[in-house]
């Protein structure tokens, strides 16, 4: 079976689409107002709610002055990271700091925490009804604590050490002096806790200052007796006195070995000149001998007078040759003392060597004795060492305690936090934000309101238009058989439905089968047409044959004309259960002005339809029933009125497709119509099925008609001999 999709043939019409906001505004105008006086009302009833904020900074608050001496202030400042700040904000939301503001400040005694305090009547009854927990169950504290915690918020503040603390409530004093109890009752338990470990620090110090004091005695008296019993005397420069000795005779020995080899170098030098007749002027020794100096002076005057004699004198003259002789004598001298000389330095290098054996027989019983000594020094600096610590300890310890001793006594603990910025008192309440409300409340309405409108207008299928190329062919109505055509002796439908049937023939349907009589025709015309019968030209089959012509040939639609009236149309309601029975999804339009195929398989008549459909007041979900005696689907006529549902009578064609993508055969009941009124409700895959009961001349002129009119595969179907179920389908629902 080939179907074309219904998107392929229908279109949104746009201009229609959004102009039914124009035509519904009043209805739209009205929802917003609506909505939004109710929500104004609301706000206006609504329980003002106050927030205020107090803000806590997290700083050492210590000063100078009372920071113990030597101590460093940036390593008393804390390491303020992400942990240590939300470390203080549970702090702050303990419950010990909540039941004390609780407490102070007497919020059990107040209805907005506490709702058993003046508890209404209402909630009395509701408690003794069961259909509230009595609130007496639980404990006053956590009653008043679950509250504190619905209004009550902390949190730290990005990037600084600042911890925020808000609170809401009815009372705008109450919201301000909540988180300022709160701030102050943090900073008093810091104090508090501060306080408690100075005094622990200090009861702690006290024994452990005795027990060290007289360990630092025990160790300085042990030092003390091991110096005297290893006779570790100390001399200068913290060393014994061993070692300082050996250090001055290290020092003498050097000294005079120094001298000795000095003195043993100039003896040999005036040795070596006196042996070689050498000048003894170059020698330091010689020269600083006044004896020496006194001789070489004269020595200079006797040479100045051999001088001066020489130029009057002869050299054999007796006076120059008793001053040469003098000159002599001078040298002899002069020798003898450089001799003398000599032999005192030999002397003093001799004395000097004595010396300098002596020294290093006393340095070689130093060096032992400091040798004992430095193995004694070990055991002695540990001794010292052990001494020193526990000094040091000592001495540490009685500064931490005399700094938390006078704390302790003062009562001066230094909190690391401090309030920068109390809280004020708030002036306008938080929630509810009138205009804010109001204002969200018109513009959702507003949307909701415009959005239901476009999807009503969707949805009923008033925006729909044939899309460009789609080939349906413009047609006016199906024509509706009238109420009058009907006997009324075979008929038992109700009011609506001959209601519906005489609007139907007055205004809805402009081409019936109730026209003006037609002339007497010639004998002749009559008899051609008693031969073209359709009984013996077209053959008739039963209700099972056209369903299995049906389903053979994959027909989508299945058009029924009943040409003697609301009898006959039987045959589309029990061709439409034998193709449902075969396991195919039908569905039957009833397109009669009296109801005549969707009222057996209803049991109603009152159920909306395709007229409700046609005049929007139904969806499709509204008007699809299912059959009582099958698993057939059925459209019945509707309850809407048929004059508004005709207006709308173009989109029919549209709403046969769709009917057919969704079903695999739809089976329309139409009456007694022409060929003109069925012509909208066909496309390629259509039967025609002519039912009749008698082959009278009413159904032949019938038959003759659609098949002049381009039906020639046109069926003649009978329901008679066919046996219908009698009791409904189990577990389908009965007819209203």
């Amino acid at each position: 079976m080939s179907v074309q999709s219904a998107a392929a043939d229908v279109d949104v019409d746009l201009t229609q689409f959004f102009a039914s906001l124009g035509r519904n505004w009043l209805r739209i105008l009205v929802f917003v107002l609506v909505v939004t006086g109710l929500a104004f009302a609301a706000v206006s009833f609504a329980t003002r709610h106050y927030k205020a904020q107090t803000q806590v900074e997290i700083a050492p608050r210590g000063s100078d002055y009372t920071r113990p001496a030597g101590s460093n202030p940036d390593n008393d400042k804390p390491i303020l990271d992400e942990q240590g700040i939300a470390t203080q904000v549970q702090i702050i939301s303990s419950n010990e700091i909540l039941k004390q503001v609780a407490q102070k400040l007497g919020l059990s005694r107040l209805h907005e925490f506490d709702e058993t305090v003046d508890m209404s009547a209402l909630n009395r009854l509701l408690v003794l009804v069961g259909l509230k927990n009595d609130p007496m169950d639980v404990p006053a504290d956590e009653r008043v604590l679950k509250k504190m915690r619905e209004k009550f918020n902390v949190y730290g503040v990005e990037k600084t050490s600042i911890i925020a603390i808000e609170f809401s409530s009815e009372d705008p004093k109450l919201a301000a002096a909540i988180p300022d109890a709160i701030a102050a009752a943090y900073i008093a338990g810091q104090g508090a806790a501060k306080s408690e470990s100075n005094t622990a620090a200090a009861d702690f110090l006290a024994p452990e200052i005795a027990d060290l004091s007289k360990q630092v005695r025990d160790a300085e008296a042990k030092v003390a007796a091991y110096r005297a019993q290893s006779d570790l005397l100390m001399g200068g420069d913290n060393s014994t006195l061993a070692t300082q000795q050996l250090a001055e005779l290290s020092t003498e020995l050097s000294r005079v070995r120094a001298s000795r080899a000095s003195a043993e170098g100039t003896a040999e030098s005036v040795r070596k000149a006196l042996q070689s007749g050498g000048s003894l002027d170059s020698l330091p020794e010689v020269l600083s001998s006044d004896l020496i100096q006194r001789l070489r002076g004269r020595q200079v005057e006797l040479r100045a007078n051999i001088a001066d004699l020489s130029t009057t004198l002869l050299d054999n003259h007796p006076r120059i040759r008793a001053a040469k002789s003098q000159l002599a004598d001078l040298d002899a001298q002069i020798r003898s003392e450089a001799q003398k000389i000599m032999k005192g330095l030999a002397m003093q290098a001799d004395a000097a060597k004595a010396r300098e054996n002596q020294l290093v027989a006393d340095v070689d019983t130093l060096k032992a004795a400091s040798a004992q000594a430095g193995e004694q020094q070990v055991g002695l600096d540990a001794l010292q060492r052990d001494a020193a610590a526990k000094r040091q300890q000592l001495e540490l310890y009685l500064t931490n305690y005399r700094e938390a001793a006078s704390r302790r006594d003062r009562n001066y603990v230094p909190v690391d936090a401090r309030i920068t910025s109390p809280a004020l008192v708030p002036s306008e309440p938080y929630f509810p934000k009138v205009w804010s409300i109001v204002g969200a409340a018109a513009a959702a309405s507003l949307l909701l309101a415009a959005v239901f409108t476009l999807l009503r207008e969707l949805f009923f299928g008033r925006a729909m238009r044939p899309a460009r190329g789609a080939r349906l062919e413009p047609i006016d109505e199906v024509a509706m058989p009238p109420a009058a055509c009907q006997d009324p002796s075979t008929r038992s439908e109700p009011p609506v439905a001959n209601e519906f049937a005489n609007r139907a023939v007055e205004a809805s349907w402009p081409e019936t089968v109730t026209e003006t009589p037609a002339q007497p025709r010639p004998a002749a015309e009559v008899e051609t047409v008693e031969v073209r019968r359709p009984r013996s030209v077209l053959g008739e089959i039963d209700v099972e044959k056209a369903a299995e012509k049906l389903i053979a040939s994959g027909a989508a639609r299945a058009i029924f004309v009943s040409p003697e009236g609301d009898e006959a149309a039987a045959s589309a309601v029990l061709v439409a259960r034998e193709v449902s029975d075969a396991g195919l999804r039908v569905l039957l339009l009833d397109l009669t002005a009296s109801g005549a195929a969707s009222r057996p398989m209803l049991d109603s008549g009152l159920f909306p339809g395709i007229t409700n459909l046609l005049a929007s007041q139904a969806q499709f979900s509204d008007v699809i029933h299912a059959d009582l005696y099958s698993d057939c689907h059925v459209i019945p006529v509707g309850t809407a009125d048929p004059v508004r549902a005709m207006r709308a009578a173009d989109r029919l064609p549209i709403i046969m497709q769709s009917l057919t993508t969704a079903y695999d055969l739809v089976v329309v009941e139409c009456g007694p119509a022409d060929a003109q009124g069925i012509g909208r409700l066909g496309s390629d895959a259509t039967e025609v099925f002519l039912s009749m009961l008698e082959a009278d001349d009413e159904v032949t002129q019938a038959a003759v008609k659609l098949i002049e009119s381009g039906y020639p595969d046109l069926t003649l179907v009978t329901p008679l001999g066919h046996e219908p179920p009698g009791n409904p389908v189990p577990g389908r629902r009965s007819a209203a």
